[in-house]
């Protein structure tokens, strides 16, 4: 699987959004900051709908997924949407298998070692590591250890004061949630400070 568009784009913010016009709002703020790779979880209403809508507004200018994906129907559903990449928060054979017959790039989530060894095992074409806040980047730098090829993206305590460590201990992208998209400002429409994070997160990239 080709992941140029994620390493191009490593900087994944992690939509969850109070309403689907939030969600259109912020992803037009992130854009205008920098941050092109975004993932609508299932957590954000009719997320689809919203995939659908961010792809007639950017185009190929965005790298698009969805996120929080813990059923078939959901990954069938959002790759015929429009979405680009499926991320589930964990790693279940029938989930896994369904987003991987979609023909999309496919992210399974895991934090241990084992979980590591069976998203692989189901075919991920990237691991999330989440919550990688738990551990940090000494965390991730440690389980480069055994698994020095795997493509690792933590989410999770990724911020733009740290996001220079991750990618040092071996992140190929991470995920941004919270720290990226202040719900505050998610919920009052400040698209503003949301474009200024976005800044700050692209200006601390390595």
């Amino acid at each position: 699987m080709n992941l140029d568009a994620l390493t191009q784009s490593p900087i994944v913010a992690v939509l969850r959004a109070p309403t689907a016009e939030a969600a259109l709002g912020a992803v037009d703020a992130l854009v205008a900051g920098g941050v092109t790779a975004i993932e609508i979880t299932y957590s954000t209403p009719e997320p689809a709908e919203v995939i659908r809508e961010i792809a007639r507004r950017h185009g190929a200018s965005v790298y698009l997924g969805a996120g929080t994906i813990t059923t078939p129907e959901q990954a069938a559903e959002v790759a015929e949407a429009g979405a680009q990449f499926l991320v589930s928060p964990g790693s279940v054979p029938r989930v896994a298998a369904a987003m991987l017959a979609t023909g999309r790039v496919t992210m399974l989530g895991a934090l241990t070692p084992t979980e590591i060894m069976v998203a692989q095992d189901l075919g991920a074409h990237v691991v999330k590591v989440f919550p990688a806040s738990l551990g940090g980047p000494a965390y991730l730098r440690s389980l480069r250890g055994p698994f020095p090829d795997a493509t690792l993206m933590p989410t999770g305590g990724v911020n733009a004061g740290n996001i220079a460590e991750w990618f040092a201990a071996g992140a190929i992208a991470v995920g941004a949630g919270s720290d990226l998209l202040s719900p505050p400002a998610m919920a009052s429409g400040d698209w503003l400070t949301i474009t200024e994070t976005a800044r700050s997160f692209v200006a601390a990239l390595p």
